[in-house]
């Protein structure tokens, strides 16, 4: 194993997590924006095209979460044979997380996102198309999602269903959204959450 420096983690909390909620913004403005434009050339039907760019995002987190898990595990067995402090063994893992984050099997991910795409039934897609046309936006996602489990606490998206209430604390209504409206009929993007509370919206349509 490389060495690692005792501590760092939790030292640059607050400078990482600030980074990486950034980072969920620009996705939203950048990446998804492109995978809409790429997603409209193979399909009409806008509700789909983002219906399909919200799962990408919840399952590129659920993979990320899980992959993210299994390192941890890793590292913990192998750090714990020969750890002796100062810090905790639990802080000596993270450390070593955050900074061989590069070790990360993203494109594992980036499969396992697709695999679920494929079954999922809300979606549908082509099919002489494949949902890899997407591969940089669930790639980017998995990647920011990763890196959220390390920070303390972790950051994660609010689990959100067709039909639920709608909430002005959890989400933006869509441009094209009946705005009397008090149901959300499909979400758009996912609200980014710690501890149970909003950080950054995420973005809903409401229809009657």
């Amino acid at each position: 194993l490389r060495s690692c420096s005792p501590g760092r983690a939790r030292r640059t909390n607050a400078s990482r997590r600030a980074c990486l909620v950034a980072r969920f913004g620009d996705i939203y403005a950048q990446e998804r924006l492109d995978a809409e434009t790429l997603l409209r050339t193979y399909i009409s039907d806008m509700e789909m095209v983002q219906r399909i760019i919200y799962v990408a995002a919840v399952e590129s987190f659920h993979a990320a979460k899980l992959a993210y898990r299994q390192f941890k595990m890793r590292v913990r067995d192998t750090l714990s044979l020969g750890h002796s402090g100062p810090e905790s063994l639990e802080d000596t893992v993270l450390d070593y997380i955050v900074r061989h984050e590069d070790l990360y099997d993203v494109q594992a991910s980036v499969n396992e996102v697709i695999r679920s795409m494929n079954i999922n039934p809300k979606i549908s897609f082509p099919p002489e198309i494949d949902f890899i046309v997407i591969s940089t936006l669930i790639r980017e996602l998995c990647r920011v999602a990763f890196s959220m489990q390390t920070l303390v606490p972790p950051l994660d998206i609010a689990f959100g269903t067709d039909g639920e209430l709608f909430s002005e604390t959890k989400y933006h209504r869509s441009f094209d959204s009946d705005f009397t409206a008090a149901f959300v009929a499909y979400h758009v993007w996912p609200a980014l959450m710690e501890n149970d509370v909003v950080i950054v919206k995420g973005e809903a349509v409401t229809k009657r």
